[in-house]
């Protein structure tokens, strides 16, 4: 299971944020499920933020200032909601916001981007991990990322693009046989038809994000908001200025990447090797 979460540092004015979603929502007479039926969230997703114990994000207020006949009351509330800097790792906020993504672009220069990854791949990169984690754990989280790639064969999938370094499809973590299924993988998923994977090859002298991976999603709302990972946390961008660089980061690592096809004989060739 995931380790037990740090205190937020705006915990209070989360849970002011939430006492007043939960006020407006029963102005209305509306259930938790209701409510988020009507604005396309979990109903766990209401009840996260009614209890303070999510953040309010801007989309959300927008779509809560919408239904439920609000001046804005919401969108500027989450606003003006102090920073978090650091997210729990398993970034719950990415995770709703991933499930529904109509489009989602991905970078990585560390491991196989986790939408991608087997069964196998996925125990041996959590049994990297320093300090260790226990082999429940390690069971738990790769049941969690193998549920995750769920959207990659919903009856409407999303669009789907990666970027990987060259250095990541050759590093054999998990020993050969672990290497070779996951470029079988990689192959088969290049299959499918809403998903691209690109590689940036090593000889490439031009790299457009040297500051490390990303995400960007679009949502069924059309709001675009950008993910970044880092040792000791996890950041949701939504302000327009960063997601626009994000944008343009991804828009030029594109260019520099092998195109699909010259990555899917990249990856043969890798497999052949083995």
């Amino acid at each position: 299971m995931p380790p037990k979460k740090r205190p937020r540092p705006n915990a209070t004015t989360m849970k002011m944020v939430g006492k007043q979603v939960a006020a407006a929502r029963l102005a209305k007479n509306l259930t938790q499920r209701q409510l988020a039926d009507l604005i396309n969230v979990d109903e766990e997703s209401i009840a996260s933020i009614e209890q303070g114990r999510r953040a309010l994000m801007p989309y959300v207020g927008e779509l809560l200032d919408l239904h439920l006949h609000l001046p804005g009351m919401l969108t500027v509330a989450a606003d003006e909601m102090p920073a978090v800097d650091v997210i729990p790792p398993w970034a719950e906020d990415y995770m709703d916001l991933e499930k529904r993504a109509i489009a989602l672009s991905w970078y990585d220069n560390q491991v196989i981007p986790g939408l991608l990854q087997p069964e196998c791949y996925a125990r041996a990169v959590f049994a990297c991990r320093v300090p260790a984690y226990r082999p429940d754990q390690i069971d738990a989280l790769t049941a969690d990322r193998l549920d995750r790639q769920k959207i990659l064969r919903r009856p409407m999938p999303p669009t789907l693009s990666f970027v990987i370094w060259e250095p990541v499809v050759r590093q054999p973590i998990g020993g050969p046989a672990v290497h070779r299924e996951l470029l079988r993988h990689l192959l088969a998923c290049m299959e499918l038809p809403d998903v691209s994977v690109q590689v940036i090859p090593l000889d490439q002298p031009m790299h457009a994000a040297l500051d490390g991976p990303f995400t960007l999603l679009e949502t069924p709302n059309h709001q675009h908001i950008g993910y970044t990972e880092s040792q000791r946390g996890s950041h949701l961008v939504t302000d327009q200025d960063g997601v626009s660089i994000l944008a343009r980061k991804y828009a030029m690592l594109r260019t520099q990447a092998l195109n699909t096809q010259q990555t899917r004989g990249l990856l043969s060739r890798l497999l052949g090797e083995l």
